[in-house]
Parts: C-alpha cells; structure tokens; sequence
C-alpha cells in the first residue's frame, strides 16, 4: 500500500524557477534550431523499478515554460512501477517541451531515488512500532522536496531546520557545561520546542532521562545497548531514536529493539537518481 502524499511544498515555484534559471539561462540555443511553429509529442519511461515522485516539480516545469504544453499521467505520485513503464505522455510546443527535457527529468529522477531508497527502508521496519526518520543531510536547495520524497516514500519527516526544534549534540553539551544545564537552558529558552539529547553510552542516556529529555538520540549503539536504553526509558516519556551508520541489512535488528525511530542520512545523502528516459516525436 502506498503512503498518502503530501501536500507539495510552497518552495515549489521557487525550485523550479531556480533550476530553469541555472539551465536556460538567457535562452535555449539549441532549441532555436527547431522552427518556431514545430509541435512534439514525448513520452517518459523509467528504466528501472522505482518508486515514482516528483510529479509536480515536472508538470511545474513545462507550465513555466509554456501553458500549451499538456502533461498526461498514467501512473500516480508514490505509485511503484516496474523497469520500462511509460509513466507520462506530453503534447505541445516543441521548442518548449526540449528546454524542459532537463530540468523535468533532474526533478523526477531525484525524488523518485529518495522515495524509492526510503520505501525501502520503510519496509524493513514494517511490522514493528519503529519508523523511520529522515534528516537534514539533505541536496542544498532541496531539502522540501527531498523532505516531500522521504514523506511520499514512508518516512517520518524529523526537524525541518535550526529552527523548529532543538538538538543538543556533543558540542553544545561541551559549550553548555553538561546534558542537564543544557536541557534547563532549552526548557527556559524555547519552552514551547521539543527537545532532543544526542547521548553516547548508557550513562549519558540516563542523565538525560532524568533531565526530562523529550528524545533521545542513541549515537551509535550496539544492539545490546539499544535494548538497555529501552529498559531505562521504559518509566518515562522520552522517546528514543537510534541513529549512526545504521544500513539496510542491520535495520531490523535494531527496530527489533524496541526503540521508537531510526533516523537514517542516507535517504537523503546518498541519494542515487532513478533511470529516466524521455523520447520525442516532432511534427
């Protein structure tokens, strides 16, 4: 079953106008070889299993480009599809289908890698209480989408930014004199933000259990610590995350633990872009 898809973000219109701005430039030369009146029909086909995402961000590129331009669809955002599955038809102004070539594919090969990478993460907690999170290891300049990919795929979106919670890491702890004075300053500070704890061992976990942590962030943790952290955490109402090289092959084992999340860079670092092709007919 797929997940329910998002909502896109509002920084939509601003990806898409940022990436025809960095390829178009002050005009497609090579397009202008085609006659002005010229139309074209085109089709897109995935090359490979994917799940598909980025939908908007192509239809939003050839609207930009020309409104004559139409977009038909026969698949859906977040649907999985097999290799060689033609997953759009266009029809328009050739000149303006072509400048779109790129930009389009760029968003939907993207997106599409991040969804199907953290679907597949997704089903390797499933039947478990654990879900997956994503993170800000994201593509500068496209965290919403990326963040929109990892949603539609079946993750969890973590904090968005800096500001929106608040993680205390190993260098704040060290600046801040401890795990306790530093969840006191965020409490009084930011009294309406969650607040996360990166702890290191099992002491650490329970101090900042007694400091009332909202989450904790078990950094790297073997399987046996993760069950005791879960023990400790058991009377109270933090919530624990584990995090830290965590791949696909040892992701159950440690969603076995009993911890709450995982959260997992490469959804996002490590993306790699699904195959795509686009093939034209010009009249």
């Amino acid at each position: 079953m797929n997940n329910p898809v998002p909502a896109p973000p509002a920084s939509l219109p601003d990806d898409v106008q940022r990436a025809l701005d960095e390829d178009v430039g002050s005009g497609d030369v090579t397009a202008s070889l085609i006659p002005a009146g010229a139309t074209a029909r085109g089709r897109v086909i995935v090359r490979e299993p994917a799940v598909v995402c980025g939908v908007p961000w192509f239809d939003a590129v050839f609207a930009s480009l020309d409104g004559g331009i139409a977009v038909g669809w026969a698949i859906a955002e977040g649907d999985s599809v097999a290799a060689d599955t033609i997953v759009c038809e266009l029809a328009g102004p050739a000149r303006a289908m072509l400048t779109g070539e790129r930009a389009a594919l760029n968003f939907l090969q993207t997106l599409s890698g991040t969804a199907t990478t953290t679907r597949a993460y997704a089903a390797a907690v499933a039947g478990t209480a654990c879900r997956v999170l994503d993170t800000r290891k994201t593509v500068p300049g496209l965290r919403d989408a990326q963040k929109y990919a990892t949603s539609v795929g079946g993750a969890v979106n973590h904090r968005h930014g800096l500001w929106d919670a608040i993680l205390i890491k190993e260098n704040h702890l060290m600046a801040a004199g401890g795990i306790a004075p530093a969840v006191a300053a965020a409490r009084r500070l930011h009294p309406d933000l969650r607040i996360e704890v990166e702890v290191e061992n099992l002491a650490e976990t329970q101090a900042a259990l007694e400091a009332c942590a909202d989450i904790l962030l078990l950094d790297n943790f073997t399987i046996e610590e993760l069950r005791e952290a879960v023990r400790l955490a058991e009377p109270s109402a933090s919530v624990l995350e584990a995090s830290g090289d965590i791949t696909l092959e040892t992701l159950p084992a440690v969603a076995a633990t009993g911890v709450d999340f995982v959260s997992i860079g490469a959804l996002t670092k490590h993306v790699r872009a699904i195959d795509y092709s686009m093939r034209f007919d010009i009249n």
